[in-house]
């Protein structure tokens, strides 16, 4: 018997569900998966998929021209991808105003986890604030959009090289005349921290560059030029 999963075995236990609920279902009008009436209420439409995919998500949408009760369905599958991948999804219908159901098709258990309603993103004054404050923290724009998160130049990393440049400038050297010749008032714990391996303390307070600092103020010479300029 084979175990893969048609669009066709969602739909009984989908129109149970809807007829549970008063509705009279029909199957394929015109191009929509499922179609519930009840009495003078606007029409209830549920698109069924095999799988999550972009294509769903764009059917979906053009549905909520006909009706705001469009649900989606997929079947409920077992694994931690799959739940990962389902909050994920229910996130994205409750920002596109869709609702969200999945089918247990060994039993036909249907599992309601969103209703479509309206969506007004919460905007975190926090989170805006870090950005504004990395936005202004950061010289420049030493960076390309789209480009991979490892290596980029960030402010910190902006302040890290500050410091490089002070050391090897001048070998080892005391965090505060670092921090004063930088302008960077948290050098200490950022030579301290060595997020980037850069930096050792070789005594009480005085920090120098390691071999792998050496090579990066060779892999940053150019911004190290505009930081130190």
């Amino acid at each position: 018997m084979s175990s893969t999963i048609l669009e066709t075995d969602l739909y009984g236990p989908v129109k149970r569900l809807l007829e549970g609920q008063g509705y009279e279902v029909k199957a394929e009008i015109g191009a929509i998966d499922v179609v519930g009436r009840r009495g003078g209420e606007p029409p209830v439409i549920v698109e069924l998929k095999t799988a999550f995919s972009l294509s769903l998500f764009h059917q979906a949408v053009e549905r909520q021209t006909m009706t705001d009760a469009v649900y989606i369905a997929t079947p409920r599958k077992p694994g931690r991808m799959f739940v990962k991948s389902l909050q994920r999804n229910i996130a994205l219908c409750r920002r596109l105003g869709l609702g969200l159901m999945t089918v247990r098709c060994k039993d036909g258990f249907v599992e309601m986890h969103l209703d479509p309603a309206p969506y007004k993103p919460r905007q975190s004054k926090a989170k805006q604030a870090r950005l504004l404050k990395e936005f202004a923290k950061r010289v420049g724009d030493p960076n390309m959009g789209g480009a991979a998160r490892k290596g980029l130049i960030t402010a910190y990393r902006q302040d890290a090289l500050r410091c490089l440049h002070t050391l090897h400038k001048n070998g080892p050297t005391k965090a505060s005349q670092v921090a004063s010749a930088t302008n960077v008032e948290t050098a200490r714990r950022i030579m301290a921290d060595d997020h980037y391996g850069w930096f050792e303390r070789v005594q009480t307070g005085i920090y120098a560059i390691t071999p792998k600092g050496r090579q990066a103020v060779i892999d940053y010479r150019s911004e190290l030029t505009k930081l130190s300029a």
